[in-house]
């Protein structure tokens, strides 16, 4: 037996993580649901309608969730918009930084989720990480799970303090993998290779790896550990990156200013 459709939904903004939820829920079946965006996606399709405003809103449409997408400094204009859901619909916030208890002052008596997905949910490989308040009922928290689902991989925690950490972390992180597949294909220029043979090798090694760490049950500790031969290149090369003062402080250091920043963000 196949799922049900996912059930009308209002999706707020329409960037690039907003069109790829909105992508996700195609796939998984999506009933009649509405966008609100002053640009609107190039292609709306049947199932979905986009206003360029909140007062666009059929008074009649009833969205079972809705999806804030918005950019975080908007917020404080934006939410208030949407307050006369908050009795029906679960709010769903993908906004980095944004509390739980800054968006409530926002909307009123509202069952919220606080989420954190990354940008592989473009290509369904994504993880998210939300967090709901206490008046997020269980079928609520059924419907966040599926929508984040049709994305990627979910987790979830009561602790909300988690919430940055994990911006930094997973949030932010493919931009961490494509800077080392830039400099790795920048390294492999300097080293005389060509250049679409250089961008071949840094990225089909970055993403076999990342396949092969997937695929494997090992840590990834171990899996380093495999592909190091004593006294051989590998070896040579992990000297210089795992120095105390290379990459085990710089990813340290850079984790914690992305955390920094998504507290900050909730101001």
């Amino acid at each position: 037996m196949t799922q049900d459709r996912i059930p009308p939904l209002l999706l707020v903004g329409f960037g690039k993580m907003g069109g790829a939820m909105l992508a996700g829920w195609r796939e998984a079946g999506l009933a009649p649901s509405i966008a609100v965006d002053p640009t609107g996606p190039a292609s709306p399709g049947p199932e979905l309608t986009v206003v360029t405003d909140a007062a666009a809103i059929p008074a009649d449409f009833a969205p079972a969730a809705v999806i804030l997408a918005v950019k975080p400094q908007s917020a404080a204009e934006t939410l208030p918009l949407y307050r006369r859901f908050a009795g029906s619909a679960v709010f769903l916030s993908i906004m980095a930084g944004r509390t739980l208890a800054g968006m409530q002052a926002l909307l009123g008596d509202a069952a919220i989720v606080r989420a954190m997905p990354n940008t592989p949910a473009a290509v369904r490989q994504g993880v998210t990480v939300g967090c709901p308040n206490g008046r997020v009922t269980a079928g609520q928290r059924d419907l966040c799970d599926r929508l984040l689902r049709a994305i990627g991989v979910v987790a979830w925690v009561e602790d909300e303090a988690l919430i940055d950490p994990v911006t930094a972390v997973s949030g932010s992180g493919p931009a961490y993998v494509f800077l080392l597949a830039e400099l790795m294909e920048q390294a492999a220029l300097a080293q005389g290779i060509p250049a679409d043979l250089a961008r071949l090798l840094a990225r089909q090694t970055v993403t076999g790896a990342g396949a092969l760490l997937a695929a494997s049950p090992e840590a990834s500790g171990v899996l380093r550990q495999n592909v190091t031969s004593p006294k051989g290149t590998t070896e040579a090369a992990l000297k210089v990156l795992m120095a105390a003062d290379a990459w085990p402080k710089a990813v340290d250091v850079a984790i914690a200013a992305a955390t920094v920043r998504s507290r900050e963000l909730a101001g």
